[in-house]
């Protein structure tokens, strides 16, 4: 064998290696990106857990059509106290 068929058959096999690891690589990168997508329900549940009790609590009464007012009236406690909370000036 000379010289020069053993750096063709060397080019060769690294050609193979390389090939396959960039397959892997890519095979790896769509299962990657596969479970990504299929956990935005968990990713969702998440960031709703980071939200701080006055954001909450904007939200619920924003989505339920109610007034700083009637929720205040609700909890017996006074429309800046409810502002107070959903602003995070005051946390009691």
């Amino acid at each position: 064998m000379t010289l020069a068929m053993g750096w063709t058959i060397f080019n060769l096999v690294l050609l193979a290696v390389l090939t396959a690891a960039g397959v892997y690589l890519f095979v790896l990168l769509v299962r990657a990106l596969k479970k990504y997508i299929s956990s935005k329900e968990v990713r969702a549940e998440k960031q709703a857990a980071k939200r701080t009790l006055g954001e909450t609590l904007k939200a619920h009464r924003t989505r339920c059509q109610m007034t700083q007012e009637f929720e205040a009236e609700s909890l017996g406690v006074s429309r800046q106290t409810v502002s107070k909370w959903e602003n995070g000036v005051s946390h009691s």
